[in-house]
C-alpha cells in the first residue's frame, strides 16, 4: 500500500488514487483478513500512525469507515478492537458472497486491461511462491491483494463495498490456516486468472463460486465433530478464531 508516497505493508501496490483514509483501511483490512492482526485485538491510534509514519487523522478516519463496515467494536474501555468471527452468519455471508463476487468477476473479465492482467498474474505468482515457502503469513496477504485487485478492475465500487462489508464477518483468517489450502486456493487462482485472460466470463463466474464454497467445505470439514452442526447451532454466542 502506497501512504505519503510510500510502500507500506510490503504490498507493492500503487493505491495512490486514493485517500490517505482508504489507503489507511484498506492496510488494515489486509491485516485482519489474513490473520496478521488478530480478533479481538486492540488497534491503537498513535501505533498505526507511527508504523505508516503518517498523522494520526487519517488513522482515525480509517478506523471509523472499518468499524461501520464491520471490521471493529469499539466502547469507551477498550478502543477499537478486530471484530470477533460469528459462526452463525457465515452460511448466509457465503450465498452473499457467492451472488457479489461472482458479479465482480463477470465484470471484471469484460473490463480488465493487458497491463491489470499482468498485476494478477504477479500477484498470482507471489502467492503461490509463499504458498510452497509454508509462509502462511505472507500467503493469506497476498490472497487478499490478488482478489481485492480483481474486484478493483471490475469497476463496480459500490458492489464492491458490500463485499468488503460481507469480508469483515467472515473467517478468512480461520481457512487459510487449513493445512495445504494454500496450495489448492493456487490452483484454484491460476484457472481463475486463465478464464480471465480468455476472456471466459461463464467459466470465470463458476470458478470463483467453486473457489468460495471450497474454502468454506475444508472449514467445515476441518472443526471439531459435535452433536449439532456449529452453523445451524441456536446458540447466542459468538466464537471468537
Amino acid at each position: 500500500m502506497v501512504v505519503a508516497g510510500k510502500s507500506v505493508g510490503g504490498s507493492g501496490i500503487d493505491m495512490e488514487y486514493r485517500t490517505k483514509e482508504e489507503q489507511v483501511a484498506d492496510y488494515l483490512r489486509e491485516g485482519i483478513i489474513s490473520g496478521r492482526l488478530p480478533r479481538g485485538a486492540r488497534l491503537k491510534q498513535t501505533e498505526i500512525a507511527q508504523e505508516l509514519k503518517i498523522s494520526i487523522t487519517p488513522v482515525r478516519e480509517a478506523l471509523k469507515l472499518l468499524e461501520a463496515e464491520g471490521y471493529l467494536a469499539s466502547d469507551s474501555y477498550r478502543g477499537a478492537t478486530v471484530a470477533p468471527f460469528d459462526v452463525e452468519a457465515s452460511t448466509e455471508i457465503l450465498k452473499l458472497r457467492i451472488t457479489l463476487e461472482t458479479q465482480l468477476v463477470e465484470s471484471a473479465v469484460r473490463n480488465i486491461t493487458a497491463e491489470e492482467i499482468a498485476e494478477l498474474r504477479e500477484l498470482a505468482r507471489q502467492f503461490e511462491e509463499a504458498a510452497l515457502a509454508n509462509d502462511s503469513t505472507a500467503a493469506r496477504g497476498i490472497n487478499y491483494r490478488f482478489h481485492r485487485r480483481m474486484y478493483d478492475f471490475a469497476r463496480l465500487p459500490k458492489t464492491l463495498h458490500f463485499v468488503q462489508v460481507l469480508w469483515a464477518q467472515y473467517p478468512f483468517d480461520v481457512i487459510n490456516r487449513i493445512g495445504g489450502r494454500a496450495l489448492r486456493a493456487a490452483r484454484e487462482h491460476s484457472e481463475l486468472l486463465k478464464n480471465v485472460i480468455e476472456g471466459d466470463a461463464a467459466s470465470a463466474m463458476l470458478t470463483m463460486r467453486q473457489h468460495i464454497e471450497t474454502g468454506w467445505t475444508e472449514l467445515r470439514n476441518s472443526m471439531p465433530a459435535k452433536a449439532e452442526d456449529p452453523v445451524k447451532s441456536k446458540s447466542s454466542e459468538k466464537e471468537t478464531l
